[in-house]
């Protein structure tokens, strides 16, 4: 077996890096064991949320031995991913959505998934580090001056710390061996990506996220696919990742630029949504912000701030504000507590995807009625899920009949949707924020609460920006800019682009 810790795409790690990777894979053999032994079996099982819509199964863990799993080896593909926020969820479900769109029949393959083995013991563990940054460095600013920001924005560039999750994804192998080798595979995050690599699985797409280039994503012997431009060509050169030092670069077949994982639902709306938009704006009907809390639940005093603004505007139906709290119904309980007034007027969505599902159908068919006020759509309402694929997938739903998406420039900076972008958590994610803005669908990132405040007032009193944006994402729609998805699972099952 290759070892891909000791040379990447030809460049050779130093022997430094290489002794580090090999001591962090017996750190985790140390602390979570060593399954290589073990013959896990796995079953398929309808996926409870989003069966109907992609028809969609889960992989898991089979009670039976000696049980096998009757796979479609010709129309399935295996799409492999980790629970770390809600991003990688995201373009899973992306990819799952183009798969059923195309034909084929999308298996959901998290290996965070199975408590029970070494390599959900690993990533948990990482997530769980990766979280606590997250809310740290929201809330010291010394901490994401000095180790936050750095770690995510030149940390994970370089190829020595490639090496060593090549190293640590050797262990997470041993949930592929009942797996046909020679299904199609698209990971959404590089670990699962890199793990079937070492399983010897021949087809592998790894999706890669953000608009920054870091070795963080390599899983040499894949297919990686890209975004943006931009990252395409920082990919193909590896330019940066060791430093000064011009590298070997990538084969011109290892790498494709895409365009953006979006689910094949809001691709095929994005005409009629953002006509609707423009329909709104000239109306002048509330305009409609719908604020994400995202997979870490970082940022509180930020989205208090934003819903302690809009409050007001949404009293005098100027706005509507709808919040996907996700499954952080802590963050929702914190902010209730410092805003009482949320509690006394917002209409709450706990826990209930029926209902969920029934209002955004209702909020999407007020859509074509811009000059009726409808109070069960407009004012202020509250979303929220204990489920992860209803937490995450909420936002989907709700994104087409909104005007402006307020996130974080992660991976719904992509999302063909006006948004405003509020401060990034983690240096990466900005290049999110610069490719949108650059293309038309976004706001420059706003760094700091005065300027968001700014952004959400001009969103309101100026509806023009609204219609530019959506003006935009149509005439980015015809360049394929929002196709990555099919684009990417045409590339598992060896079809051209």
């Amino acid at each position: 077996m290759t070892d891909h810790s000791k040379r990447i795409f030809g460049n050779p790690v130093s022997a430094a890096a290489y002794d580090k990777a090999k001591r962090s894979k017996e750190s985790y053999i140390n602390k979570f064991g060593d399954d290589s032994d073990a013959n896990y079996q796995l079953t398929l099982k309808k996926n409870d949320c989003l069966y109907d819509d992609f028809n969609l199964y889960n992989l898991c863990l089979s009670d039976n031995e000696g049980s096998e799993i009757n796979y479609d080896t010709k129309k399935g593909i295996i799409v492999g991913n980790i629970r770390m926020g809600f991003g990688h969820y995201r373009i899973s479900m992306a990819m799952a959505s183009a798969a059923h769109d195309l034909g084929y029949t999308p298996y959901w393959f998290d290996l965070n998934s199975f408590p029970t083995t070494t390599a959900t013991k690993i990533i948990s563990a990482q997530n769980e580090l990766y979280s606590l940054g997250s809310r740290i460095s929201q809330k010291n600013k010394l901490f994401n001056k000095v180790v936050w920001e750095p770690m995510n924005y030149d940390g994970f560039k370089h190829l020595s710390y490639n090496s060593s999750d090549q190293k640590n994804a050797e262990l997470m192998t041993p949930l592929f061996k009942s797996i046909p080798k020679d299904m199609p595979f698209i990971g959404t995050h590089v670990w699962p990506a890199q793990a079937a690599i070492h399983s010897g699985m021949k087809h592998v797409v790894n999706a890669i996220p953000d608009n920054w280039p870091m070795a963080l994503h390599l899983a040499e012997g894949s297919i990686h696919t890209v975004q943006t431009h931009n990252a395409y060509y920082g990919y193909r050169t590896l330019n940066g990742f060791q430093g000064d030092h011009i590298l070997k670069p990538m084969p011109h077949n290892s790498i494709y630029y895409t365009g953006h994982y979006i689910d094949a639902e809001l691709v095929h709306g994005i005409e009629s949504d953002c006509d609707a938009r423009i329909a709104r704006s000239k109306a002048n009907t509330p305009v409609r912000f719908l604020l994400t809390i995202g997979g870490a639940g970082a940022q509180q005093k930020l989205f208090t701030s934003i819903i302690s603004y809009l409050i007001p505007a949404v009293k005098k139906h100027k706005a509507s504000l709808i919040i996907n709290f996700g499954d952080h119904l802590n963050v929702l309980e914190s902010i209730m507590e410092e805003l009482p007034e949320l509690d006394e007027i917002a209409t709450m969505h706990i826990n209930n995807w029926d209902e969920s599902k029934s209002y955004t159908k209702k909020a999407l068919e007020s859509s074509s009625q811009p000059d009726h006020y409808d109070p069960e759509i407009e004012g202020l309402h509250v979303f929220a899920h204990d489920d992860i694929y209803e937490a995450v997938y909420s936002t989907n739903l709700l994104m087409r009949a909104c005007d402006v998406l307020v996130t974080k420039p992660s991976e719904l900076a992509f999302y063909p949707i006006p948004k405003l972008f509020i401060e990034h958590v983690g240096g990466h994610e900005k290049w999110g924020a610069i490719h949108s803005a650059e293309i038309g669908d976004g706001c420059p990132e706003c760094s700091d609460i005065p300027h968001t405040l700014q952004m959400l007032s001009l969103f309101i009193r100026d509806r023009s920006l609204i219609e530019e944006m959506c003006q935009n994402i149509k005439k980015n729609k015809k360049l394929g800019i929002y196709d990555g998805a099919y684009k990417a699972v045409k590339l598992a099952f060896g079809e051209s682009i």
